[in-house]
């Protein structure tokens, strides 16, 4: 399927890589990935210009303490503890005080009355995931698809009071920090020194050495590589859009696909037991035999040798929903309309197989023209959806039953 055309939609592809954009400070897509993509930040003023909070503050605070949102509170007690209007102007005094700051983290859900007064300084509410519940945030994490979907995480929001801030750290991941209410300096430097402060709930920096400092307003955005330390304080009340990338850790991805790739091995293949005919009689029977050694050795060598099946369960690992994500039921779909995935659908494809929430499909012909371009649209025309074979509608009617996706006009 890779390289083939996809039908004309009404639905909009993603912009020309080669397309210069102000959310790129004037770089196309490819000019971004090849200067500063995993290779050093880059600052850029009004990448968003007239941009609005995704929701505001009270809506925040709700979707903070329901069940099925992931949210943290950070507080710096010693902030805390200042009198409102004596912070100072938010970046040098939370500095002064980061390496005694007495931190607190607290994981939610999180009400209302759990959360510290608006005129305490020095406090920090986190919430992962925000394009999963609110629309808008959704529609914002779009423009960032000139990266692959497979490794696009989530948009996580940052509200924060006078001083507020998570303290100098590093990500393993790729992120854009945009500004979308207020003010936040951040200070950025290269990671010279990984130890992390003792005895602090967070995995603050012992010795943080900035070499850049910048004042992001509204619509600013400073995109920073993995293994960048950086310390954003809040000047005021803000909040801070953080859209982060997936990057996958070699052992721990080797052993998701492997331990995907094991449980679902046909178990009707015939069986290959291990056999010792000639194995002679012993003195030290505490000794592993050569033999069995290299049986094991053989199975693993076919096992890796079989990269159908390793792609399957990569797709299917790639695409698996987070946790917390349910999907509520819907109905059949009727005639005459398109469809548009769920937000909390994760869908890719390969050459031979589509990818969705976990499960994988093999498509070919005109149906994989079909589901690629919907992976890449995240959406299908009505026209498109009326020329579907019999097999993609059942498959399509099926996921609109699962709630992955929904009748669009």
């Amino acid at each position: 399927m890779r390289g083939m055309n996809a039908p004309a939609s009404s639905l909009p592809l993603p912009p020309s890589p080669d397309t210069p954009t102000p959310l790129l400070g004037g770089l196309s897509p490819s000019a971004f990935m090849r200067r500063h993509w995993q290779k050093k930040p880059l600052l850029i003023r009004q990448a968003v210009p007239g941009v609005q909070a995704p929701l505001d503050r009270a809506a925040l605070f709700a979707l903070a303490g329901e069940e099925a949102v992931e949210s943290r509170l950070i507080v710096q007690q010693r902030l805390a503890q200042a009198q409102p209007g004596k912070v100072g102007k938010g970046a040098k005094a939370a500095a002064a005080v980061a390496d005694d700051a007495g931190w607190s983290l607290k994981h939610g859900p999180l009400n209302r009355r759990s959360l510290p007064p608006l005129t305490q300084p020095g406090w920090t509410l986190l919430v992962q995931g925000l394009d999963l519940h609110v629309p808008a945030a959704h529609e914002l994490l779009q423009r960032f698809r000139f990266v692959p979907d497979a490794r696009l995480d989530d948009l996580m929001i940052s509200y924060a009071t006078d001083g507020g801030g998570v303290g100098p750290h590093y990500d393993s991941y790729d992120v854009f920090l945009l500004q979308v209410h207020g003010q936040r300096r951040w200070r950025v430097g290269k990671l010279k020194d990984d130890s992390l402060q003792p005895d602090v709930p967070l995995k603050i920096l012992s010795h943080f050495e900035p070499e850049e400092e910048y004042l992001l307003e509204p619509g600013d955005m400073l995109y920073l590589p993995p293994m960048w330390a950086h310390d954003g304080v809040a000047q005021g009340e803000c909040m801070t859009c953080s859209i982060g990338f997936r990057v996958p850790e070699a052992t721990e991805l080797a052993r998701e696909v492997l331990i995907r790739f094991v449980e679902e091995l046909d178990s009707e293949a015939p069986r290959r037991l291990y056999r010792d005919p000639k194995q002679e009689a012993t003195e030290t029977p505490g000794l592993i035999p050569d033999a069995l050694e290299a049986f094991a050795a053989d199975a693993i060598e076919r096992l890796l040798k079989d990269r159908d099946g390793l792609r399957s369960a990569l797709g299917e690992i790639l695409t698996e929903p987070k946790p917390r994500v349910w999907f509520e039921a819907g109905e059949p779909l009727p005639e005459g309309v398109g469809v548009r995935l769920d937000a909390r659908t994760r869908m890719v494809y390969d050459g031979q197989r589509v990818f969705a929430n976990g499960e994988s499909w093999r498509a070919a012909g005109q149906d994989a023209r079909h589901l690629c371009e919907l992976a890449d649209r995240r959406g299908l025309s009505a026209k498109t959806v009326a020329r579907a074979s019999a097999t993609l509608r059942e498959l399509l009617n099926q996921w609109a039953e699962d709630g992955w996706l929904h009748p669009q006009p």
